[in-house]
């Protein structure tokens, strides 16, 4: 990000630049004014200065100077964090080793250990990575390497990535879409996990501005247009409870607010709902002012209160008082029946609790004292360190497991003792089987919960207790790896197999061996090589055991060249035009600029083939992105496919920039949803309006009613988004018709 913009978007001068870096320094030391103890500022003040020094001559793509990142970057740490003088040093100092001719040396000599093993965790990893794993994913490894030493690490690479998300405008698209792919998919989920609920929802929506503008503008605008009506029913929601604690005495402050972006689009694509019935789009907020003693007893109080105004949804209240949650979250949280028939959530917290809840894993040192919050965190770094000194060479897999484990939510289950323990959303009886020991995992043959027999793929929920049965005959399997989901219970089941597979592989590498010594080769690393690339496996090991299991009978090595010991597949010449890649599907014509997006439906020259996704089936007029598939070209995604963030988030350096060229000659295949009320003549209606009216083509129609309601799913062939969209609209136009949506999934309904 540090390349100089070809056009600044902002114009300041030298001598006004200086005053904006040193306004922003004050600044700083303005929000660290509490914790800055003697000697601190001088510290301070070094940092700066050699920070300022080093990236002198940088600038940001806005054109800005390159030192204000850092400083915005420790001024987040402070601010929104919590965090104190050690971190904004590190923060100051954060781009430094990376990017200019400063060493940790240098750091250490001037600032110390401390503060250089800071920097260090912070800074980037080289651009030597191994070419199968995705640069994210080694970053992110190294990153949580360092943070299972001092969480401080991450805490400062958050606020640097919520710095890069405010300031994303002025990158590529290529780069936006990369970047929120990441922060989504990622740096979002891990903010969440560590209690930073702030930060999380910013993350979320400025990712999902780049990743989905028209439907966040949209969100936006609704929220902006509603404002002043929510604000009024907010007021007129809140003026019994407060009369109501306030007349039994409680110290407390209400906040309201609406839910943000993220969550309503969210909420809107979960229930396949519009803006206006999504289930609880208002929250309330109560911050009690209680003595810890009492905490427990008056958020329950409160409760109450709350609940003999507004009748609650049982199945909506959430205890996270009596056991907070693994990030030290501790709420009480209920959904009620507010006026005028609408849902509103409820959340009821004390001064401490919403400290943590807005600082999160910052906060925890302040009050880990007499509590049990220090070891809740601590066991996590635990789990994480076991996941990252067990785990594969894949690191694109590594980060999924990673996600999977440690950035869902948790639930609580219980041994047959009694003891407690916390597992992801999704776990099975074998992942409490390996929680518990390896040996107890790989001999799982079967559980109780709660007393009842289940399979050992069975999910688990919150207040489950699970005794686990064993056999002296049970190993690992294969299938295994299907449903489990912690890191731990995977990399032992790998390890396992990996254990058997080297046992059968012996034998499949003596027949390799024979077989290459009757075509005059030898087993060096290079002819192996050659040999995993045409059978398309992945490792020595993987072609040993395929051999073995007789899945590869060798007969191809015939047509191998033999020169010396060494062995050669001969290629196919192939005559093909400089500007040409050959894949299957339709073409699209790249520009000749640098950087410049691949037109789709361009001229007949110079083309390159590509295909549409099937998992999201683009059409044009679709934010969309290229992804280039090993063996099959190019294949084009919209934005928000189902699989976008993974796509960009674990392999970015793959993705090409795409864009659609107008042409009305070719259809494009999708389908739409119609919920509505059975009327007579619904089918001709809408059959009369998609084929008379609208002139499209219907590849496909199913109309099936139900007590009243019907449900359609259509196949259609449109040319381009504006046309799916003005169909759409005609649709919801239709009297009867109540939802009309277009398919997200994969692969459009038959």
């Amino acid at each position: 990000m540090k390349t100089v913009e070809q056009k600044p978007k902002y114009h300041l001068n030298e001598e006004q630049e200086k005053k904006l870096i040193v306004r922003e320094y004050r600044s700083l030391l303005r929000a660290l004014k509490d914790k800055i103890k003697p000697g601190d500022k001088s510290i301070l003040r070094q940092a700066f200065e050699l920070a300022a020094e080093a990236h002198k001559t940088m600038r940001r793509k806005s054109g800005e100077p390159y030192i204000l990142h850092p400083i915005a970057v420790a001024k987040i740490c402070v601010e929104e964090i919590g965090l104190g003088v050690t971190s904004s040093v590190a923060a100051l100092l954060h781009d430094t080793v990376e990017d200019t001719e400063i060493t940790l040396q240098d750091i250490e000599r001037d600032f110390g250990p401390e503060i250089s093993k800071l920097v260090d965790g912070l800074t980037k990893i080289s651009n030597v990575i191994d070419v199968n794993a995705s640069k994210q994913a080694e970053n992110f490894k190294k990153i949580l390497l360092t943070l299972t030493d001092d969480p401080r690490v991450i805490l400062i690479k958050l606020a640097d990535r919520l710095n890069n998300m405010r300031t994303l405008e002025s990158m590529k698209r290529e780069n936006q879409l990369k970047i929120s792919s990441e922060t989504v998919y990622v740096f979002a989920p891990l903010a969440h996990r560590l209690g930073l609920y702030t930060i999380k929802t910013e993350l979320e929506d400025l990712s999902m501005k780049y990743l989905e503008p028209d439907t966040y503008r949209e969100i936006a605008k609704r929220l902006a247009e509603t404002k002043r009506d929510r604000t009024k029913y907010i007021n007129e929601f809140i003026k019994p409870i407060k009369e109501k604690l306030e007349k039994n005495n409680f110290k407390f402050e209400i906040q309201g607010r609406s839910k943000n972006i993220h969550s309503i689009w969210n909420k809107m694509k979960k229930k396949e709902v519009t803006f206006e019935e999504v289930y609880d789009l208002f929250a309330i907020r109560i911050i009690l002012d209680s003595p810890p003693e009492k905490e427990k007893e008056e958020c329950w109080k409160v409760y109450s209160l709350i609940t003999d105004e507004y009748t609650p949804s049982i199945e909506r209240l959430r205890d996270w008082v009596s056991t907070p949650k693994a990030n030290g979250y501790e709420a009480l949280h209920t959904t009620v029946m507010g006026p005028r028939g609408k849902w509103v959530e409820v959340q009821i917290r004390t001064k401490r609790m919403n400290e943590i809840a807005e600082k999160g894993l910052a906060a925890h040192w302040k009050y880990k004292e007499g509590t049990n919050m220090e070891n809740r965190f601590d066991k996590w770094f635990q789990q994480i360190r076991e996941a990252l000194y067990h785990q594969d060479t894949d690191s694109v897999n590594f980060l999924q497991d990673f996600k999977t484990s440690f950035l869902t939510e948790e639930i609580y289950v219980y041994t047959p003792r009694g003891d407690i323990k916390m597992l992801p959303v999704g776990a099975t009886a074998l992942d409490f089987a390996f929680s518990i020991h390896t040996a107890v995992g790989s001999r799982t043959i079967g559980a109780k919960v709660n007393h009842k027999l289940v399979p050992i793929s069975h999910k688990l929920k919150s207040g489950d207790q699970i005794e686990i049965l064993t056999s002296n005959k049970q190993a690992p399997s294969e299938d295994w790896l299907s449903f489990v989901v912690t890191a731990k219970a995977k990399a032992k089941v790998k390890e396992a197999l990996k254990e058997e597979k080297r046992k059968v592989s012996d034998e499949g590498k003596y027949t390799l061996q024979r077989k290459m010594e009757g075509i005059g080769a030898s087993m060096q690393q290079e002819n192996l090589d050659e040999l995993v690339k045409f059978y398309k496996l992945n490792s020595n090991l993987d072609l040993y055991y395929q051999i073995a299991i007789k899945n590869i009978d060798l007969k191809e090595l015939k047509e191998f060249k033999v020169i010396g010991d060494r062995i050669e597949f001969p290629k196919p010449i192939k005559v093909v035009n400089e500007n040409k890649i050959e894949s299957h599907g339709a073409a699209i014509h790249p520009t000749k600029q640098k950087d410049a997006e691949l037109i789709i439906f361009g001229e007949s020259s110079d083309q390159i083939m590509y295909h549409l996704a099937n998992c999201c089936k683009p059409i044009p007029g679709d934010s969309v992105f290229g992804f280039i598939t090993t063996g099959k070209g190019l294949t084009i995604h919209r934005t928000n496919c189902p699989n976008a963030a993974r796509l960009m988030s674990n392999y970015g350096h793959r993705i090409v920039k795409t864009k659609w060229a107008k042409n009305k000659e070719i259809s494009f295949l999708t389908g739409i949803k119609l919920v509505g009320i059975d009327d007579v003549g619904m089918v001709s209606k809408i059959t009369n309006l998609i084929s008379s009216e609208l002139k499209i083509n219907i590849s496909a129609l199913t109309i099936e009613a139900n007590e009243g309601v019907f449900e359609g799913n259509i196949k259609v062939y449109v040319h381009d988004k504006e046309e799916l969209d003005n169909l759409v609209n005609r649709l919801k136009a239709l009297n009867g018709v109540e939802s009309v949506d277009r398919y997200d999934m994969e692969d459009i309904p038959a």
